[in-house]
């Protein structure tokens, strides 16, 4: 009997077959017989340029040219908004500097000085007097320093630290109680009858000079800061303007394609970011022109006249302080002019009195002319003749002082009415000049004030603006790829 094999099971004790074992096969021949390689993976691309092949492929397409241009559209706008933003905020602040900061310091510099030389007039007048000091001429002297001590700590407190200002300030603050001491002695030796009082007083004098020089020195410096101020809030934002002439530019294009290729005459998104942007750029130029015009206004009819008028009111204390001091001294303080033949010894205080007096004449002249109303020329006109009168009764003086009479040269300088002295001249100018600076200053803040009022709001307004403007671009842009979908 034949029994068939089940399973496909070798029978026990067999062993089971193996294929033999193939050896590792040589790639094949690569080109000019050497073996090939497997091909490298291709290198990542960066995001950068997938992006930039995704943008060519959008590109090629409607809606993917819609929306490029609505992102340009945007960007240009809220461009626009920044940087009109940013130009007018920096204009806005020059000017508001311009109005409530370098131009009340440049008055407090001029008033420093003003303050600094009159104490030194008073001063001297009162020792010119004698021992019995009038009670007018040491009032006037003690609210002379007081003013100037508070105009110092104004001054002071507006100043930027570490700033030439701030140094001038503090030497003149460190200087001003020296001084007030050396007066004391000159008029406590001048009660007593002791020669060593004008000697003090001189001493006093050559100090408040230096702080004289210091307090000009103040003046210039907040002048060319006020300078300054003006340069930075007056010219034209040309990168706004030429920014936002770009941008409603590409709202124009972008209308007159959608024109083109729909038929359509208005897209209300574009419109409207359109006249937005439009008002933006006229509200800038109009605005800025009328802000440029106030300041210039206010610079040529009031700082100029400003600045010539303190000019002329330190030239006239100067002569004064000179005058006084030609009688304190004497004939002590001299000094050499000319040469050769032409060579002669004239007094220094005399000789300064009318370097000082040449100034005035010149400064005043200068000031009539840079008045633009009666308001403005009436005052400047009084002190031109009260100038005069002062040069007559000072020729006087000097005549009576030559001719040995010294009292008769006191009487005419610090004398009493009825000896027509020249104190009351120098009094008038002093207060005509007064009266011009207060009228010119009015001046001053009425066209600056106009000028920083015409940029209120223009910064906030155009940012505002420009985010509408914005918006609306994507809005309008955004209804024409809705026909896409």
């Amino acid at each position: 009997m034949t029994y068939q094999q089940k399973g496909s099971s070798a029978p026990p004790g067999t062993p089971t077959p193996t294929m033999p074992a193939v050896p590792p096969q040589a790639p094949p021949p690569g080109p000019q017989g050497r073996p090939s390689t497997p091909e490298a993976e291709p290198a990542r691309r960066t995001a950068w340029a997938e992006g930039v092949d995704q943008l060519r492929a959008a590109a090629t397409t409607e809606p993917g040219r819609l929306r490029i241009i609505g992102a340009v559209l945007a960007l240009l706008v809220v461009a626009f908004g920044a940087v009109t933003a940013w130009e007018m905020t920096e204009r806005s602040a020059a000017a508001d500097d311009v109005l409530h900061s370098s131009q009340p310091l440049s008055a407090d510099a001029a008033d420093i000085y003003r303050s600094l030389a009159d104490a030194n007039t008073a001063a001297s007048s009162g020792f010119l007097a004698g021992g019995q000091e009038t009670e007018a001429s040491r009032t006037r002297y003690e609210r002379d320093i007081r003013t100037a001590a508070d105009k110092m700590v104004t001054a002071a407190a507006n100043s930027e630290p570490g700033s030439t200002s701030e140094k001038t300030i503090t030497k003149l603050n460190k200087l001003l109680p020296e001084y007030k001491g050396l007066i004391e002695r000159a008029r406590a030796n001048n009660r007593q009858g002791f020669p060593l009082g004008g000697a003090y007083l001189r001493y006093a004098n050559a100090k408040m000079q230096v702080m004289l020089e210091d307090a000009e020195h103040l003046y210039k410096v907040e002048n060319e800061r006020l300078r300054s101020d003006y340069d930075d809030a007056t010219p034209y934002p040309w990168i706004a303007i030429g920014v936002g002439v770009l941008a409603i530019g590409g709202l124009v294009w972008a209308q007159r394609r959608n024109y083109q290729r729909t038929n359509r005459v208005l897209n209300h998104g574009l419109v409207a970011a359109t006249a937005a942007s439009t008002v933006v750029l006229l509200w800038l130029v109009v605005g800025h022109s009328v802000a440029r015009a106030g300041l210039n206004e206010s610079y040529d009819h009031g700082v100029r006249s400003l600045n010539t008028l303190n000019d002329a009111r330190i030239a006239s204390l100067k002569a004064r302080g000179n005058e006084n001091l030609t009688l304190v001294a004497r004939g002590a303080e001299t000094k050499e002019v000319g040469t050769g033949a032409n060579k002669k010894t004239v007094d220094v205080y005399d000789t300064d009195y009318e370097l000082q007096m040449e100034a005035l004449t010149t400064k005043l002249a200068a000031a009539e002319d840079l008045a633009d109303d009666s308001a403005g020329v009436k005052p400047v006109e009084a002190a031109a003749a009260n100038m005069k009168v002062w040069k007559e009764r000072h020729k006087e003086a000097r005549a009576e002082d030559t001719s040995g009479d010294y009292q008769g040269a006191l009487d005419k300088v610090i004398g009493s009415e009825e000896d027509k002295p020249t104190g009351e001249c120098f009094d008038n100018v002093d207060a005509a000049l007064e009266t011009a600076l207060k009228h010119e200053r009015t001046e001053f803040e009425l066209a600056a004030g106009d000028g920083r009022g015409a940029m209120n709001g223009l910064s906030v307004g155009a940012a505002v603006l420009a985010v509408l403007a914005a918006a609306g671009a994507v809005l309008g842009i955004g209804r024409r790829l809705s026909e896409y979908r």
